[in-house]
């Protein structure tokens, strides 16, 4: 017998019926954010995965050494690319925030052209880089020399080495969410 989808065409896991490794990881993410959030719903099922988790979505937001607009620049690129509409849907508004968990403030044309596969430039050097790097990653294009030397003068080998990998962390997400077909602004189980 199958359960009842709760968030897309999953079925959350009451918290009532998780196994304590299971609790362990919702709890975890429960410290760090607040709430157990788009992706987190889904992976809190598998601990292994959880545990890996929780601590790069920490990692990315506290130790990066991409700034919050950096981020959401390359997070709006990549789930745009996907099409994937709950974590665009989040993160529209993530990046236009001014406050609270994210001080991106990205004006919203700019946010909208991103989502739309628009050019966009940024005033900003280092926003500027991020956004060519991303752009070049997500059309499936080689990153040119040039590009190359201003992505490491901007952000140093290890802005780079975060550009990289949060490209493919927000891959993750997309891909979980959209497998499940979870919709914008779902809200899954109150827990």
């Amino acid at each position: 017998m199958s359960k009842q989808a709760t968030f897309g065409r999953y079925a959350e896991i009451p918290l009532s019926e998780m196994l304590p490794e299971q609790r362990d990881g919702y709890e975890a993410i429960m410290r760090d954010r607040g709430m157990c959030p788009g992706p987190y719903k889904i992976w809190v099922e598998n601990p292994p995965l959880m545990r890996l988790m929780v601590p790069l979505g920490v990692y990315y937001r506290t130790e990066s050494n991409l700034n919050d607009t950096e981020r959401e620049i390359a997070t709006l690129l990549i789930v745009a690319k996907w099409r994937a509409a709950y974590p665009l849907s989040e993160h529209e508004w993530i990046a236009e925030s001014t406050s609270g968990y994210s001080k991106a403030a990205i004006p919203a044309e700019k946010v909208e052209r991103m989502m739309i596969g628009l050019p966009v430039s940024f005033d900003d050097s280092r926003q500027q880089v991020v956004y060519e790097v991303s752009t070049a990653f997500i059309n499936s294009r080689y990153v040119p020399k040039g590009l190359y030397q201003r992505a490491v003068e901007a952000l140093g080998n290890n802005g780079v080495s975060d550009l990289a990998s949060l490209l493919g962390y927000f891959s993750m997400v997309a891909f979980t969410l959209m497998f499940h077909d979870v919709p914008s602004e779902a809200e899954g189980m109150k827990r």
